[in-house]
């Protein structure tokens, strides 16, 4: 087995707006579209179609929706069998208006049958036995904690949505993979425009382990536990449509990369790649890339740059 992705399953509703709602403000959709999501469903689609061995553990309802969040994955070559249908809660939703020209979205998210994985869940070989275990949550930290303490391969886990982390669960998390924001709010810091060298240093009051900082246009941050240096990894330009899901693609490839064996900073470059091309298409997964398609694009991936 190579990656084990376990989290959430949703299905999005898609709206395009000329510019995202202020607070209690209006705006009219011109149009609007159904597309499978979930964090935990779109970096087990990433990584499987990025390569073999991927397994996804989670919980949809029985309706029409967990139907095709099924099939979505299964077309991705993700094994399904460890997700588990859930008798009188529907799958979960998401809610995503998306603004013309930048790609920025909004994101409101509704559980339903993701909130139901419980520990007895994640406790399977194909969690025990995985190279590389991705986590994030959007389902119960119980669920997540035992995960993580259930797999025997390297653990990654996006804190997304942010919430303060058990010190049981951070201990068995070999990279953590936060945004800018999600950083900010882990170390308790008061929001601001950070430079690479400030970042870091909530970085490593956060977790001793390795942190990887997505910093959306502008690349990731490396941090490694092992004291090695710090590298800012910026991507490949691209014209970006949409950015949904885009970090989600990012842990995917990044699983995918790790399992394979590569060094950190090597899986970051290979992660920065596929999540750059992910942003040309509409949706979480309108764009996802295959292998050859990464590949392709990695001479123009600039050289990371040390940060001192």
């Amino acid at each position: 087995m190579s990656v084990t992705v376990v989290g959430s399953l949703n299905e999005d509703v898609l709206a395009a707006v000329d510019r995202l709602p202020g607070r209690g403000e209006t705006v009219v959709a011109r149009a609007s579209s159904l597309a499978p999501g979930g964090k935990g469903a779109n970096q087990a689609a990433a990584a499987g179609l990025l390569g073999p061995g991927v397994h996804m553990v989670g919980r949809v309802g029985e309706d029409p929706a967990g139907d095709r969040q099924l099939a979505a994955l299964a077309a991705s070559r993700v094994n399904v069998r460890r997700v588990l249908r859930t008798v009188g809660t529907p799958t979960g939703s998401a809610t995503i208006p998306v603004e013309d020209g930048s790609g920025e979205n909004l994101i409101v998210v509704v559980p339903g049958a993701n909130a139901r994985l419980t520990v007895e869940d994640v406790d399977v070989p194909s969690v025990r036995d995985a190279r590389v275990v991705l986590l994030q949550l959007e389902v119960p930290m119980a669920a997540v904690t035992a995960a993580a303490r259930a797999a025997s391969g390297t653990v990654v886990l996006t804190p997304a949505p942010p919430q303060p982390l058990p010190a049981e669960l951070l201990v068995r998390v070999d990279v953590l993979v936060p945004n800018e924001h999600e950083l900010v709010q882990l170390a308790g810091a008061v929001p601001a425009d950070r430079s690479p060298a400030e970042l870091v240093a909530l970085a490593r009051t956060v977790s001793a382990g390795s942190v990887v900082v997505t910093l959306g246009a502008r690349g990731a941050l490396v941090v490694p536990g092992d004291g090695g240096p710090v590298l800012l990894q910026a991507p490949p330009p691209v014209a970006a449509v949409d950015t949904t899901g885009a970090g989600d693609c990012f842990c995917g490839a990044l699983g995918q990369a790790l399992a394979r064996g590569a060094a950190l900073p090597e899986a970051v470059r290979h992660a920065v790649a596929a999540a750059a091309l992910s942003t040309t298409g509409p949706g979480a997964r309108g764009a996802l890339p295959d292998e050859d398609a990464v590949r392709s694009v990695l001479p123009r991936v600039p050289e990371p740059t040390p940060v001192d």
